[in-house]
């Protein structure tokens, strides 16, 4: 069998390079990504998690150290060849346009089409497949301001679908959502990376959720990075270390976050 890793750092360094400084981040950072598996990115604000997926992307190069995909180095991947591995779907907001949702989904096709953007019966397949998969026959035809935040996010998550690449990266999928449909959104990509093999990595505040859908977890705190399933890192007691804060503290019995003095 075909090793399931398809990307991993070898203790890569995080951080930003100007002319007059360099802000480090995060160092000794060492994670691995597998087909098949929803993996949750946890910790504090401002820890660097949003730094550690542009880094992984290669919107930003790291300090020290490499970043593999498929074994073979981030750097030597063209954009093109790139978008044929790695689908990010990012939090920030659609420009204007009048796209359908249709539309919107077949975007994911670019990588594969030709230059004036012509869709094969394979690309179509691959659009409709995206939609069956996400279940949401019933919006394809709206524009996609006239869908709610939720319904939005279903469709971005189809637009990587489509895309078809083995890895899909989402920055904060669940923010804006309530708590209904952060649920089932993250049902929806753990039954995802099952049915389809594709590992999915997204960065979330929603830890106590993460913990009940995620097959691993990739949890930053100042001290280090740590990467294992939610029950051996509960078992680690490093929840405890994610927030410094007396009132909050970590139910390892519940396996989620309580509030209250000690």
């Amino acid at each position: 069998m075909k090793n399931a890793v398809i990307l991993k750092t070898n203790a890569i360094t995080l951080g930003y390079r100007t002319k007059k400084e360099t802000k480090i981040v995060a160092q000794n950072v060492k994670i691995e990504l597998q087909k098949g598996k929803l993996i949750a990115l946890v910790g504090a604000n401002g820890i660097g998690k949003s730094t550690l997926l542009k880094t992984i992307t290669g919107i930003l190069k790291p300090l020290e150290g490499n970043v593999f995909l498929n074994d073979k180095k981030l750097d030597n991947f063209s954009n093109s060849q790139l978008a044929q591995e790695m689908s990010v779907v990012l939090t920030e907001q659609l420009p204007p346009s009048n796209l359908t949702v249709f539309e919107l989904i077949a975007l994911g096709r670019q990588p594969y089409t030709n230059w004036l953007g012509t869709m094969t019966s394979e690309d179509i397949l691959k659009v409709n497949e995206a939609i069956s998969l996400t279940k949401i026959e019933h919006l394809i035809e709206k524009k996609h301001f006239e869908i709610s935040d939720g319904q939005l996010q279903k469709v971005l998550i189809a637009r990587a679908l489509a895309q078809d690449t083995p890895l899909i990266i989402l920055d904060e999928p669940t923010t804006h959502l309530d708590l209904v449909h952060k649920f089932t959104l993250l049902q929806l990509l753990q039954k995802l990376a099952k049915e389809t093999d594709k590992c999915i990595l997204f960065s979330t505040h929603d830890i106590d959720l993460a913990i009940q859908l995620c097959d691993e977890m990739i949890i930053m705190t100042p001290e280090k990075t740590i990467q294992s399933s939610p029950c051996e890192l509960i078992e680690s007691g490093v929840f405890n270390t994610l927030f410094d804060d007396k009132n909050i503290d970590f139910d390892a019995t519940k396996g989620k976050f309580v509030f209250g003095n000690k």
